[in-house]
């Protein structure tokens, strides 16, 4: 059996074609992706529920994120997942050309792309310099889902008062 930080696909345990031993964060994690992407719910969710939806869309996106760290990613592999979800909903969150931009990006492929190939990459050394790169990606991920707030809160008061 592999370690516990194996990332890789379903694993033959028999060479005599016996059964397969899953990885069932990882199943997890592809359920998520093929939904969110997959099957454009990461689109329709923008496209009902305008600002709100990108924001559900990404705060889902960050189960893979963690699942690395668990395992011991590289932070620039952290750093570069939390950024593509902060690009998703960014790019999500313009009226209308957001919607278009939700069905192209594809973020949460995008990661699980970057869990499977990087993770089990156990050569990459994390230096100090990591540390403020990941940093900056939780920051630009936070400012990315806080921008649809701030619109909402804006036109809300804007017809309000």
């Amino acid at each position: 059996m592999g370690s516990p930080h194996d990332l890789s696909s379903p694993r033959d345990v028999s060479a005599a074609g016996g059964s397969r031993d899953r990885d069932p964060a990882l199943d997890s994690a592809e359920t998520l992706a093929r939904w969110m992407d997959d099957r454009w719910l990461d689109p329709l969710l923008g496209l009902l529920l305008p600002g709100v939806g990108d924001v559900i869309s990404a705060a889902l996106g960050v189960y893979p994120v963690l699942l690395a760290w668990r395992r011991g990613a590289p932070k620039p592999l952290i750093a570069r997942m939390l950024l593509n979800l902060a690009v998703d909903a960014a790019g999500g969150a313009v009226p209308i050309l957001g919607d278009v931009w939700d069905f192209v990006f594809r973020a949460h492929r995008r990661n699980l792309a970057l869990l499977r190939a990087r993770t089990a990459d156990r050569e990459v050394r994390s230096r100090a310099a990591d540390t403020l790169v990941v940093a900056g990606a939780g920051l630009a991920l936070l400012a990315a889902l806080a921008a649809p707030v701030v619109v909402v809160i804006a036109l809300v008061r804007a017809l309000l008062g």
